[in-house]
């Protein structure tokens, strides 16, 4: 899937492939992140610890966090 079709405002600073299996799995929205922990993100291809750091920076920055934070 090229990068450009994937619809989400998750930032690029976690990367394309993590960007689009997120999208892939329905996480598209900051919003939508504090629905899942951050093991089941983990089990997603391509989302690591790296990513994970990033996007709770960003949830933070948005006044959110992942519910098991």
């Amino acid at each position: 899937m090229p990068e450009d079709s994937v619809q989400t405002n998750l930032t690029p600073r976690i990367g394309k492939v993590a960007r689009r299996e997120l999208a892939l799995n329905g996480y598209t929205r900051y919003e939508q992140l504090t629905n899942v922990t951050t093991a089941e993100l983990l089990r997603i291809h391509g989302v690591g610890p790296k990513a994970i750091r990033i996007l709770e920076e960003e949830l933070a920055a948005r006044g959110l966090a992942f519910p098991d934070a």
